[in-house]
């Protein structure tokens, strides 16, 4: 399948659908404090994103069943809102959000610090933020897919942590997802060349231990194999002549730790 170049006003109403995603994001962030269910933050997710004219992407894509993927401490990625699943002091926590708007999707997530952490929480929402940026600073038109991977990696094995393999970022559009597929580890100078108006998530997800995953049997929920902590971030990107746009950069910074 081709990967669909994107100008003009259809550029517009992906940073219309972006921005949305980055404010419900926002939203949930002010909103977050220990007690709260993750069943909390769907619904939180599902009145804000209707609010501003959108629909949650993820609810019903391939039998999702929430609206919001809500992954907590040594879950990866993909964990299901539950009102049983209670939101804990010392917790880390991914709120991912993909909002549709106007025939478009805009996908973001944060990992945030629910009051004091431990130091190995503080450590990998860190390192995962970095390796996000890491892997956007050389994003423009002419470099090779394979240097983003690159550079996450070697971020995270300086910093003593691993990336998951199995899961990368994604081509967005009028599709959720599509092509291309952005891995998050790679070598440097490989993969196809990219291109000014290609629109793509860098999503990476960093892991205290090991890279091993696993599958919960609900089919969704992926944990890290030897139960170590695991963090995630993702912006929704442009690809520019000059670099790159990032099309969810909120209007406001997002705090990411959540005072008790």
């Amino acid at each position: 399948m081709s990967i669909p170049l994107f100008k003009g006003a259809e550029v517009e109403r992906l940073r219309r659908a972006s921005q949305a995603a980055a404010g419900t994001l926002a939203f949930v962030a002010s909103k977050l404090t220990p007690g709260v269910s993750t069943g909390d933050i769907d619904q939180w997710v599902r009145e804000d994103t209707a609010r501003r004219g959108g629909k949650p992407s993820q609810l019903g894509y391939k039998g999702f069943p929430a609206t919001v993927c809500t992954s907590r401490n040594h879950v990866i990625c993909h964990g299901i809102p539950s009102p049983a699943e209670r939101v804990a002091r010392g917790d880390i926590i991914n709120v991912d959000v993909t909002t549709f708007l106007d025939g478009f999707h805009g996908d973001t997530s944060a990992t945030f610090l629910v009051g004091e952490v431990s130091d190995d929480a503080r450590h990998i929402v860190d390192v995962a933020r970095r390796c996000r940026d890491a892997g956007i600073a050389v994003v423009r038109h002419g470099a090779r897919l394979g240097d983003i991977g690159a550079a996450i990696e070697e971020l995270a094995k300086k910093e003593g942590c691993s990336v998951v393999e199995e899961f990368g970022g994604h081509g967005i559009g009028h599709q959720m997802h599509g092509p291309p597929t952005v891995p998050h580890t790679g070598k440097r100078g490989s993969g196809i060349k990219l291109r000014s108006g290609m629109v793509f998530t860098v999503e990476p997800m960093v892991n205290l231990g090991r890279p091993d995953i696993r599958i919960l049997a609900d089919g969704w929920t992926v944990v890290t194999e030897d139960g170590s902590l695991s963090a995630q971030f993702e912006h929704t990107l442009l690809v520019t002549a000059e670099g790159c746009e990032v099309l969810t950069q909120p209007e406001r910074v997002i705090p990411l730790e959540i005072a008790c």
